[in-house]
């Protein structure tokens, strides 16, 4: 993996070089719960590092094809996949039959990251009676339209994460109703998002330590701030481990509370990242190194795939069903 990002062409875009990488098969990842989770995670830490606007592809695209795997959904060899089930009172996506066994989704969604680069689609909807479904589709067919609208944000500006409209879009019900958010491999994949948060911090960690190796006297503050990164990375890293172990061990138990664990370790980790990063290295690489900058940029935006003290409260209430606290080393 880390070769074949070596090799992409920076001037490309993201969906450029996703499709470089699936040209070359790096998006065969492990599947979840097949004894190499933390391999997955990493190959997905290693895009982060390389660049965030490519990795949300790329963990959309690795992700789809996890899911398409565990519900046996149809299969596109080839193809460039997203994953848009973000839910907004605003906008939604309705699926019904058409006849003649023809199924077709109509609305707007919103989020859709790669939207113009991609081929295909997973995306939430609805049926008539409430139902929630996931249906693939095929985003150059007929009734799909992607419009340049929603996204005002300087970081991950590069995902292109714009709304699209979909107008009787034929549409392949993937999964029974309530499959998508009921399958043991959704909290997986949710897990899988805490590697790239966490591949991100590693890239910033990287530049400080860099810095305080460097032929200058070592700045005691510059080193206290290593010292806190170090802290923060090496806690999020053993959790990371030991829930991919967690997850091989017992391949289709519920992972809810290990993931948000993990999701919010990693979410911690990568904002005390950021905040003693920029401390101890100052002005100077937020606006004079193009990349560091961007990463600095995009990495605040991606960690709000994290839904913050909605999942805190939730992981709490999970806790509290359990009668012993479960901290003994």
């Amino acid at each position: 993996m880390a070769q074949a990002l070596a090799q992409l062409d920076p001037q490309q875009t993201p969906g450029e070089q996703l499709a470089q990488l699936i040209a070359a098969g790096q998006d065969q990842l492990p599947l979840p719960v097949r004894g190499a989770t933390l391999q997955r995670w990493q190959c997905l830490a290693l895009a982060a590092q390389h660049d965030l606007a490519l990795v949300k592809l790329y963990e959309g695209h690795t992700d789809a094809l996890a899911i398409l795997a565990e519900l046996d959904g149809p299969s596109r060899p080839g193809a460039a996949w997203g994953v848009w089930c973000a839910e907004s009172p605003d906008a939604a996506v309705v699926l019904r039959h058409k006849g003649a066994g023809e199924q077709v989704i109509s609305g707007r969604k919103q989020w859709c990251s790669g939207a113009a680069a991609l081929s295909h689609a997973l995306v939430s909807c609805k049926d008539a009676d409430g139902g929630r479904h996931l249906a693939a589709v095929a985003l150059r067919g007929p009734g799909v339209t992607i419009t340049d609208e929603g996204w005002h944000a300087v970081g991950m500006a590069a995902t292109g994460s714009v709304d699209v409209v979909f107008d009787d879009a034929p549409a392949i019900p993937v999964g029974d109703t309530g499959a998508y958010l009921s399958r043991p491999g959704f909290w997986y994949g949710g897990a899988g998002i805490a590697a790239c948060w966490y591949g991100a911090a590693q890239a910033l960690a990287a530049y400080l330590h860099a810095a305080a190796r460097g032929p200058m006297q070592p700045d005691p503050h510059r080193l206290a701030h290593l010292g806190e990164v170090d802290v923060a990375l090496g806690a999020a890293a053993a959790l990371l481990h030991a829930t991919a172990a967690s997850i091989d061990r017992s391949p289709g138990a519920y992972a809810g509370r290990m993931a948000m664990r993990a999701r919010l370790a990693a979410e911690a980790a990568a904002n005390q990242v950021l905040t003693h990063v920029t401390r101890a290295l100052g002005a100077g690489p937020l606006c004079r190194d193009a990349r560091f900058a961007r990463l600095a940029a995009d990495l605040p935006v991606f960690l709000r795939q994290s839904h913050a003290e909605r999942d805190l409260a939730t992981l709490g209430s999970l806790l509290t069903q359990q009668e012993e606290a479960p901290w003994a080393l």
